[in-house]
């Protein structure tokens, strides 16, 4: 049982962010915290919402939590919203790495070839930021493809392409790395790349290699929220000591399960109903 903490956003309106990993990393055993970024009134892609950002109450709540002696064994963040919001982020992150904590980011900013509504250039960079300070990172190749400035191509990567792609992830400081949404010589796939070097927080297979790919066949359906049920899965199961490639595997499993049995809800802007399909897990 570990301790984590979720720094991210909240979304009134939608199964994504905290509401969909709260349930996943309690139900896989860990007691967990939260740190809002923003308070978001829905999902960006309905064209029209609002955002309150909540860096002055995380600008409060960091030195009382000090004060208090809080310690988390992992902490995971998510979308952040302005440069003072990274600066405190990466600072408490790193502060708390240095403690033993296992750091991972979510570099959440877009997908298919093209970010998010509302999210800026300057949001990309606070990213890269982000990224530098963690053990695991796991965006998804068009977030890739922007940390790295990588061109995008929709057709995919060779395999030494995609390695080249996770390296440079890893020059930006992360310790490994994810790549989920991938497409490797025409295969839908997730890639990763392990650290050179044993990490505190979880296992990875060091015999194995560097790299690792894992192919899947796509759904296609596209829910909003299926990359925070992969991250809070992902996370779940290496706090639970299993190795890095086998909760990916666990993950991707995971999500397809919960695509599939969703798949006919009309409005997937809104999620998945993650409460409803925790057996799946």
């Amino acid at each position: 049982m570990k301790q984590i903490l979720l720094i991210n956003d909240v979304v009134g309106y939608s199964h994504v962010g905290m509401a969909a990993m709260l349930p996943i990393l309690t139900y896989l055993g860990h007691p967990v915290y939260n740190l809002p970024t923003a308070l978001v009134s829905n999902t960006l892609d309905y064209g029209h919402f609002n955002v309150m950002e909540t860096t002055d109450y995380m600008r409060g709540t960091l030195p009382v939590w000090k004060k208090l002696g809080f310690r988390f064994d992992a902490v995971c963040t998510g979308l952040m919203f302005s440069e003072e919001q990274a600066r405190l982020v990466a600072e408490y992150c790193g502060s708390l790495h240095r403690d033993g904590t296992t750091v991972f980011v979510d570099p959440i900013m877009g997908d298919g070839g093209r970010l998010y509504n509302g999210i800026t250039e300057q949001q990309v960079e606070l990213m890269r930021r982000m990224v530098g300070v963690a053990d695991l990172t796991f965006p998804n190749y068009t977030e890739a493809c922007y940390l790295t400035d990588t061109p995008y191509r929709a057709e995919g990567l060779n395999w030494e392409e995609a390695c080249q792609l996770l390296d440079k992830i890893v020059e930006l400081g992360a310790r490994t790395a994810v790549v989920t949404s991938a497409r490797v010589e025409g295969q839908s796939c997730v890639i990763g790349r392990r650290s050179s070097e044993p990490l505190s927080g979880f296992p990875q297979e060091l015999a194995e290699g560097a790299y690792f790919r894992i192919d899947y066949e796509e759904i296609p359906v596209a829910f909003h929220g299926t990359g925070d049920i992969f991250s809070a899965v992902l996370i779940g199961h290496l706090m639970n000591g299993e190795t890095l490639k086998a909760s990916t595997q666990t993950a991707m499993d995971v999500v397809s399960r919960l695509i599939d049995r969703n798949r006919a809800l009309p409005d997937k802007c809104r999620g998945i109903p993650i409460e409803q399909c925790l057996d799946l897990l």
